[in-house]
């Protein structure tokens, strides 16, 4: 039912807009209805919210005057969460609306869906409370009816973040635990007998035939057992009915379930990554005075197998599950997404060639597996039980029944294949025994059975609590070779002994972190070495003993660990597949120390979903078309080294050739091979020409271009001198921005592309600073990428700015703006 509602979005929320302009307060009775025959509604009800900031009794919330317009989805800690002040708010706010209900609507149910709240809700109708949910990242339903009156009625909701550690996540966890609806929302109505759950399963699924079964969850409200006619069609994906089956069902007051087997279907089209056929069960009841419900929910026939020691296959075949991880957040919105925003990431995660994506760590919006569905990413679906240990038995109800409602919640995706009950969960625990191992092992294997119990065609897994592997079906130790500890040259053997160790291996969690920009001719190595640069003043070579505390966040070394690991993954038959962490950079209050503070920067892209050079190189591996070449690197365009030394230019491709070019000199073509590294073999050693280089990349296919990538290098043969001073520079655009751009230079006035320290810009008179996004062009603190940083700026129009740029080193130089 709720794939219906997501193609009714766009139409319902344009029907909303044009009504809001002719009337203040919406009336029920003007909703679209799903189709002519069913007496279902739904209405996105993302506008016409009001907001306080202030956790009030319900009494005198009325009376505040503090309430300001809100759109839902909606955050309270869009700001907060990167500010340079530790922590971030953790308290209640509430959210009100007013509606008029027509009184033809007086015999319907009235159900308001949340998709998602964190963490808290306590919704309220009229003065008096209609329900509560506790638990964030999950949807939910409140049932208005009883409190509704026909005309005027007001919705009050409390939402509250607080922490408490009987709800998971824990506030310990890696992540922000942003406060408020942050997911749409939406008004329901429906019959007074209606269809509440459609569960499809697929007991038996292969290339000649499949069965499906569908559990049906009917609410009576009316008083007495209810006989109604039920019809399930199952459609294909251009809409041709291939199955349908019909019966009569006796409905008791209250909730009942009604079973369906249906007839086989031959030759069923499965779902994969490949190919990812969708079909769709159409449900619908009657009762015998004519009232109708109608529902539709989406579905796949598949069958997977995690092999003992072994690979995955997927319908039959291995397939390599190469994957990565996502958070739900995004520069300016938080978790407070679009749908356009949550489908881009899928799309662009879809598009560097993975087929899988572990959803951290927490369940995540529904468009986000409905993209899953339809782009074919198998998907890891996740518990939010992240450390915090073991609760008291007010935490282990919530958790159990946390995990009972996101089951249900996404039960048809046919991408989910995993359903993780915890991660990391010994960590830092929340209350005293908290990491008690009998407890941790008494609660992980109760998880385990209630998720196969509900749904036994997924299987189970744990990440870090592998001491417990045999609790569940799937494991993932926690290996991070080349940052955390060792050196990325270990991951093979990381691998091998993982394999014997436990019996269904997966590799969840591996990378760095890279600070945009940053780049060093000579990046610690695949040994855990620091490389001297070629001058001849360069200091011996030393072992790095952690890479994560000791190196230098370099693009160029994060560039050279994926290419190793991944030359190695993809070699490695017996493997079942790996997951980067993660897709995006992300906020996190754990980090006030990172380059960018408070941000996790170990994304593929930045928090504003900005390729990094590291994005590309998962794409070579992992695409075959459409053929593209990225030379490294975009964001590394002023280089030294002494005269009569070559530098190492690669380009990361999917051609099976690529020919270099230096200011117009081929520097020869290369095969691309797999195992060949740096770059599949696609490197060449070339000798810049001091002052300007252009560096043209054509990627080849049966011996013609099929793509293409050029950067014009500067090169210089003398190495800066310690830095002097900063400089500060802005340049204008068309909207009316400017980008304020900061340089350390040394005495003579040359880049100092070794500064690397943090930098503070501020304003003084008009204007704004984009400050508070995490990302490399909207954060006022920042550390120096290869001597520079930036931010972007908002003049104001009425008056002139003043804006610095300062640090320890040097106490401040100033951009004056003029008043336009």
């Amino acid at each position: 039912m709720r794939e219906r509602r997501a193609g009714l979005k766009r139409a319902t929320l344009l029907r909303w807009v044009l009504g809001s302009l002719m009337a203040l307060v919406f009336s029920i009775c003007t909703a679209p209805a799903q189709d002519r025959a069913s007496q279902r509604s739904h209405i996105l009800w993302n506008t016409g919210w009001e907001y306080l900031e202030a956790d009030r009794a319900l009494r005198s919330v009325s009376t505040a005057d503090e309430w300001v317009q809100v759109t839902l989805p909606h955050t309270w800690n869009l700001t907060d969460v990167l500010d340079q002040v530790p922590g971030y708010r953790r308290d209640a706010s509430w959210y009100r609306k007013t509606f008029s209900l027509a009184e033809t609507l007086a015999d319907r149910r009235i159900l308001l869906e949340f998709e998602g709240v964190n963490i808290t809700t306590d919704v309220f109708v009229n003065g008096t409370r209609a329900g509560r949910h506790v638990g964030g990242y999950v949807g939910f339903q409140i049932d208005l009816t009883p409190l509704l009156r026909t005309g005027s009625n007001e919705i009050a909701v409390r939402v509250d973040n607080s922490y408490d550690p009987d709800i998971i996540p824990s506030q310990k966890s890696d992540f922000c635990i942003f406060g408020g609806i942050t997911r749409d929302v939406w008004l329901l109505t429906v019959p007074d007998v209606y269809l509440n759950e459609v569960h499809v399963t697929t007991p038996v699924v292969s290339h000649s035939a499949a069965s499906t079964k569908l559990a049906i969850t009917c609410v009576n409200e009316r008083p007495a057992s209810e006989t109604v006619q039920m019809e399930v069609t199952i459609l294909d994906r251009a809409g041709t009915e291939v199955v349908q089956a019909t019966r009569t069902a006796t409905v008791r007051p209250g909730s009942s379930t009604v079973q369906f087997n249906l007839p086989e279907l031959a030759q069923p089209a499965l779902w994969s990554p490949e190919h990812p056929n969708l079909y769709t069960a159409r449900v619908s009841l009657r009762t015998r005075d004519g009232r109708v419900d109608r529902v539709e929910e989406r579905f796949g026939y598949r069958w997977f197998e995690f092999q003992d020691h072994g690979p995955f296959f997927l319908n039959g075949e291995r397939l390599l599950l190469r994957g990565t991880h996502r958070h739900e957040d995004a520069a300016g919105y938080g978790p407070a997404m679009t749908d356009s925003m949550h489908r881009r990431d899928m799309r662009m995660i879809k598009e560097m060639g993975a087929n899988f994506v572990r959803l951290a760590h927490y369940p995540q919006d529904p468009e986000v597996y409905r993209a899953c569905d339809e782009l074919g990413l198998l998907v890891w679906d996740e518990l939010p039980w992240c450390r915090g240990g073991m609760g008291g038995e007010i935490w282990r109800a919530n958790t159990t029944r946390l995990l009972a409602e996101q089951i249900a919640w996404n039960y048809n995706h046919p991408s989910i294949i995993i359903q993780s009950v915890g991660n990391e969960m010994y960590w830092l625990p929340d209350v005293p025994g908290g990491d008690q191992v009998d407890s941790l092992r008494s609660m992980v294997a109760e998880l385990h059975r209630l998720a196969k119990r509900l749904h036994p065609g997924r299987v189970t897994a744990l990440r870090k609590f592998s001491e417990e592997a045999h609790l569940v079906d799937v494991v993932s130790p926690s290996l991070w070779p080349g940052w955390y500890s060792g050196n990325y040259h270990g991951y093979e053997k990381a691998l091998t002994d993982s394999r014997e160790k436990y019996s269904r291996f997966f590799h969840a969690e591996y990378g760095g972190d890279s600070h945009v920009g940053r780049h060093t001719e000579t990046p610690v190595s695949g040994d855990a070495m620091n490389v001297p640069e070629g001058w001849e003043e360069s200091i011996k070579p030393q072992k790095v003993k952690n890479v994560a505390l000791d190196s230098d966040w370099s693009e160029s070394y994060i560039v050279d660990l994926f290419d190793w690991y991944l030359s190695l993954s993809e070699r490695t038959p017996w493997l079942t597949g790996n997951a980067q962490w993660a897709f995006k950079d992300f906020p996190t209050p754990l980090r006030p120390e990172n380059p960018i503070p408070y941000m996790n920067q170990k994304g593929l892209v930045d928090r504003a979903g900005n390729p990094k050079d590291a994005y590309y190189v998962f794409k070579s591996y992992w695409t075959t078309t459409p053929e593209f070449c990225r030379i490294e690197s975009h964001t590394w365009l002023e280089r030294v080294g002494p005269p009569g030394t070559r530098r190492e230019v690669s380009v990361f491709s999917n051609c099976p050739e690529v020919e270099l070019f230096l200011n117009g000199a081929s520097q020869g073509r290369r095969t691309r091979q797999l195992g060949s590294i740096p770059a599949a073999g696609l490197s060449w050693q070339v000798p810049f020409a001091e002052g300007s280089n252009e560096v043209i990349a054509a990627g080849i296919k049966e011996g013609r271009i099929v793509a293409n990538d050029t950067i014009v290098i500067q090169y210089h043969f003398h190495r800066n001198e310690p830095a002097d001073h900063l400089t500060v520079s802005g340049e204008s655009f068309a909207d009316g921005t400017m980008l304020v751009r900061a340089a350390a230079v040394d005495k003579n006035g040359r880049l100092c592309i070794d500064y690397q320290k943090r930098v503070y810009f501020s304003v003084d008179g008009g204007g704004r600073l984009v400050e508070y996004e995490g990302t490399p062009t909207g954060s006022s603190v920042i550390e120096m990428a290869n001597g520079r940083a930036e931010v972007r700026f908002h003049p104001d129009p009425e008056r002139r700015s003043v804006i610095e740029v300062r640090n320890q080193d040097f106490k401040g130089v100033y951009l004056i703006v003029p008043r336009p």
